[in-house]
């Protein structure tokens, strides 16, 4: 089963999606599952993991539905307040849903950058390993050092690093944010998402730009610990989804079968303990 393990959906009247304003044009109206579905079934792609898009738990709840609505909507990555008084008591509410698969707070948007190693925080993600939920880190580089630590101190939480940490490719970024990788990827259980990199390269991107950065992660996470996601809609900023889909067919290609069929789903399958996926 091949397993887009990123994307999202948005409606504009909900109105809590406060990063998505006018300035952004191309993906400033609403994106549902009518408009990706054909997409997915041009593409290959059987199933999906939908991904929190607004600080809200309205917001996940209407993931939820969604999910319920379609069956290609394997899971959902949602959101919870860490800083609510009742933040347990959401966290196990939603585990009971059978396709709640995880949480990701927006680090990448909290001033704070070591936000992740509050004491406060502990009980929320020992919650998290406890209900068998997947962290997702939507971290940037300048996170890393203190996703080390994190990882240090709750070793029985699956973390997911979105974007593999959106490295800054357009800007020609590597050496640190590459020996910081290494670190996560040495003796953990992190795994690390196949995603977002054309929205940090150039314009005017090419394979061989991502390239690096994608053998660099299989040669550290290997490829059982590697996620395939596309980041639909906010793709669409630098290509269209089957352009990245040709991208990474192109990267994989001389991966054997057992190993490009794990990063393009099994993986997925197995880290979000997704229900009924082969």
């Amino acid at each position: 089963m091949k397993i887009d393990a990123h994307q999202h959906f948005w409606a504009l009247a909900r109105g809590d999606y406060g990063w998505l304003t006018p300035e952004l044009p191309p993906l400033y109206r609403d994106f549902l599952p009518a408009d990706l579905a054909p997409v997915l079934r041009v593409n290959g792609v059987e199933g999906t993991v939908l991904v929190q898009a607004a600080p809200t738990i309205a917001e996940t709840e209407f993931m939820l539905g969604l999910a319920d609505d379609n069956p290609f909507i394997l899971g959902v990555v949602g959101w919870v307040d860490f800083e609510a008084p009742d933040a347990i008591g959401q966290i196990t509410r939603l585990a009971t849903h059978p396709k709640f698969v995880g949480l990701r707070p927006m680090i990448q948007d909290i001033s704070d950058v070591d936000w992740m190693l509050s004491k406060t925080h502990t009980p929320i993600f020992r919650a998290m390993a406890t209900s068998e939920l997947a962290f997702d880190a939507l971290v940037l580089p300048k996170h890393l050092p203190n996703l080390q630590e994190l990882v240090r101190d709750h070793p029985d939480l699956s973390i997911v690093i979105d974007h593999a940490a959106k490295p800054e490719i357009a800007a020609g970024q590597f050496n640190e944010w590459a020996a910081n990788m290494v670190s996560l990827a040495q003796n953990t259980s992190v795994a690390v998402k196949l995603s977002g990199l054309v929205t940090e390269a150039a314009k005017d991107w090419t394979v061989s730009q991502l390239r690096p950065y994608v053998e660099h992660l299989l040669d550290h996470f290997g490829p059982t610990r590697m996620i395939w996601g596309s980041d639909w809609p906010v793709c669409t900023l630098a290509c269209a989804y089957d352009d990245w889909c040709a991208a990474t067919d192109q990267i994989l290609k001389d991966l054997n079968e057992t190993d490009r069929d794990a990063i393009l789903g099994g993986n997925a399958a197995r880290i979000y303990r997704i229900k009924g996926a082969a």
